[in-house]
């Protein structure tokens, strides 16, 4: 029978942390909703824990663990360049006074320990863990390394070559593959906590001498050593966090050159150098944007009628069979439907062939690969339709046969079910027009290829109802896609913008820049690809086809480039036709420079009487970049996207924009608003309409201004 000095109620040791005690064992609680962040108030609360348990004789052990879903998902990364962030004691005191504890302390891990939340679960002796728990240092994806000393503890715990493995990839690892690496001691099943308290009693009574990983020395035994250099070659100098992941091999190093106290001088010396740096608050906020944009709440969206279960997709070529295997892998039954079965067995062909690449990189066994083709449902009769949660079509993009998709779907489908169109361009409001629910209808613009690239447009048209997007937007994270509202325009926001950023390189182009040296001076800056080679690789008459059908609706006033349509009326539609901007050899799809091309862009430039020029690879940067600002901002003004950190989201995700710039209105941000208003009306004055400022760029300017002191 438990006795009243067995159990003392709980007691807040601060906001965020409370302390009780069981049979002996002291239980440190963190309970900061939602992930119990490693802020001020909790790194206080844990350290004064510490001190109480330490100062009663009672207490034999220590179970650290976190109230709710997580044991700690790591630092509060909303206090980094605040004072809270700096504020004592930090999180190295804190696992220094856990280490250093003459008591058994056991982190108790359910849900994850990630970043921080890790490597104060390394400072403590013992680790064990839920069989569902997840861990990993997974710093080097905001750009930054761990900065409570998961560089120095990990390599001593599990070794230096899996330490960097799993520090420069930022991968997490279940509880069964940590208990293999040695991360944690013991992994439990039911009733964790007293488990875990059982656990730490038992290393009370039986382990005089306690494990602190601070004693312990590098290098680890022979033949476990990894070659840094060949660390150092093998990372992505394109990566969005390249430059945190040769800091964090750097701190891994520095594990086994240095003593351990001077190690951790070392990383939190970088760790302050990334957190100060704009790659880092770029990452940062790109980390926060992607989740607001996930966000939407809206009216009677409770009654929304649950999961999306199963889906249909019209069309199988590349874009259909890739939102096939986007649903197939995220194990949602697909009903995929074409007119012909031709058509529908090359698409199954393309599916199958898109797999097997997989397999053979080692990114999935042929099981699983015979798993997910077991989810797709083949057809030719869209009846089968009719008892699908979702269709998606995603045929030609015209907006006649659209209209006749939607009338027979309105048709066939149940109610309830939800209508999408996957078109990139056109007005979701005209083809809601011909159902007899336009409430029911939304866009779901995917990236190619849509099994592969993260974004997903969501299209809120005049009357989708608040219930069907709520739907879409859950369905877009349960795929493992990151979902942006946007309202109707042409173009919605990703190529709506594009617009402005094709039309710079056009005058850029004609002014005197080489097709080379505009891709050149684009991806030096960032991007993934140039512009024009961008072009290519998309297609160079589908954005043809859309100027010639918008032509009416150009301002006569504003001059525009004839380049890219005299490149098309040599029949240069880019990759495809083995010609564009750039010409490609039969099966290669590397550019190669073209002198027809040049000579064409000469004609186009003498033909509108423009007298070429040196231009530098700054002035094409500014341009560029300051019409996705421009036009970006006029999107947020219009209400086409709720915010503008979405915006960077998109450009982001879906448009190659350097992560690590943070998207186009970040990046202008980080400027100020004040220059980049001076820079736009300054290009307003030297080339014309196209750069009439966005007036919310005015007010953002103005807005800096007041709040200067």
């Amino acid at each position: 029978m438990t006795s009243m000095n067995d159990y003392k109620q709980a007691s807040p040791l601060s906001e965020t942390v409370r302390y009780e005690e069981r049979q002996g064992v002291a239980l440190i609680v963190i309970d900061n909703p939602p992930v119990n962040g490693l802020g001020d108030t909790v790194r206080r609360g844990i350290a004064q824990g510490i001190v109480r348990a330490q100062a009663n004789a009672a207490v034999k052990a220590v179970v650290l663990r976190g109230q709710g879903k997580v044991f700690c998902g790591g630092a509060d990364i909303r206090q980094f360049n605040t004072a809270a962030a700096t504020a004592s004691p930090m999180l190295r005191q804190v696992n220094l006074s856990i280490e250093r504890c003459t008591k058994p302390v056991v982190a108790c891990i359910h849900g994850v320990a990630l970043g921080g939340g890790l490597e104060l679960a390394l400072a403590c002796h013992y680790r064990v863990a839920d069989s569902s728990a997840r861990m990993g240092l997974p710093e080097v994806n905001l750009g930054l390394v761990p900065g409570g000393g998961g560089t120095q503890r990990l390599p001593r715990l599990i070794g230096v070559a899996d330490a960097a493995r799993l520090i420069t990839s930022g991968k997490h690892v279940g509880a069964k593959e940590a208990l293999q690496l040695g991360l944690v001691d013991a992994i439990f099943e039911d009733d964790l906590e007293q488990a875990c308290m059982a656990f730490a009693l038992s290393m009370a009574d039986s382990h005089p001498v306690l494990p602190v990983l601070a004693d312990i020395q590098v290098p680890p035994p022979e033949g476990e050593l990894p070659d840094f250099d060949r660390l150092h070659i093998g990372i992505n100098p394109k990566a969005r966090n390249a430059i945190a992941q040769r800091a964090a091999i750097l701190c891994v190093k520095s594990a086994m050159d240095l003593p351990f106290e001077q190690g951790l001088d070392k990383e939190r010396e970088l760790f302050e150098e990334l957190v100060a740096g704009e790659p880092s608050k770029s990452l940062r906020h790109m980390f926060f944007a992607e989740k607001e944009a996930a966000k939407f709440v809206g009216k009677d969206c409770d009654v929304a009628e649950g999961h999306i279960c199963r889906v249909g997709i019209l069309g199988a070529g590349t874009m259909g069979g890739g939102i096939a295997m986007a649903f197939a892998n995220a194990g949602i039954p697909v009903v995929l439907c074409e007119r012909e079965q031709a058509a529908l067995d090359r698409g199954m062909a393309l599916i199958e062939r898109n797999y097997q690449i997989s397999v053979s990189r080692g990114g999935l066994t042929a099981e699983a690969v015979k798993e997910r083709m077991q989810h797709i449902q083949r057809t030719l009769d869209l009846s089968a339709f009719a008892e699908v949660d979702l269709v998606i079509e995603a045929v030609f993009e015209d907006m006649a046969v659209k209209r006749d998709v939607f009338v027979q779907l309105d048709r066939i489908c149940r109610k309830g079910a939800i209508l999408a169109t996957n078109t990139s361009r056109l007005n979701i409001n005209e083809i809601a027009a011909v159902t007899r629910r336009p409430n029911d209808v939304i866009g779901l613009h995917f990236f190619s290829p849509a099994n592969v690239m993260k974004l997903l447009e969501v299209v809120r048209g005049e009357l989708t109802a608040d219930a069907v997007i709520a739907r879409c937007m859950q369905m877009a994270v349960a795929i493992g896609k990151i979902p942006v509202l946007v309202g109707v325009c042409e173009g919605f926001v990703g190529n709506r913008m594009l617009t402005g950023y094709w039309r710079e390189a056009g005058f850029l182009l004609e002014e005197g820049a080489t097709v080379q040296q505009i891709d050149a001076a684009m991806q030096a800056f960032g991007f993934a690809m140039g512009p024009l080679a961008m072009a290519d690789l998309a297609g160079l008459d589908i954005n043809w086809a859309t100027r010639k059908r918008l032509a009416s609706t150009r301002a006569s006033h504003l001059r525009y480039s004839r380049v890219a349509d005299s490149i098309c009326e040599q029949g240069r539609f880019g990759q495809k036709t083995g010609a564009g901007y750039y010409r490609y050899e039969a099966g290669n799809r590397t550019p190669i420079s073209d002198p027809f091309v040049e000579a064409l862009i000469t004609d186009c430039a003498r033909e509108a009487g423009i007298e070429r020029r040196r231009v530098s690879d700054e002035e094409i940067v500014e341009r560029c970049v300051l019409a996705l600002v421009n036009e970006g901002a006029r999107i947020v003004d219009e209400g086409i996207a709720q915010r503008a950190s979405d915006v960077d989201v998109v450009y982001v995700n879906g448009y190659g924009f350097p992560a690590w710039r943070g998207g186009p209105m970040f990046y202008a941000q980080s400027l100020g608003w004040t220059q980049v208003l001076a820079k736009i009306r300054d290009l307003h004055t030297r080339h014309g309409e196209h750069w009439i400022v966005a007036p919310w760029i005015e007010k953002q300017a103005l807005n800096d201004i007041l709040a200067q002191p």
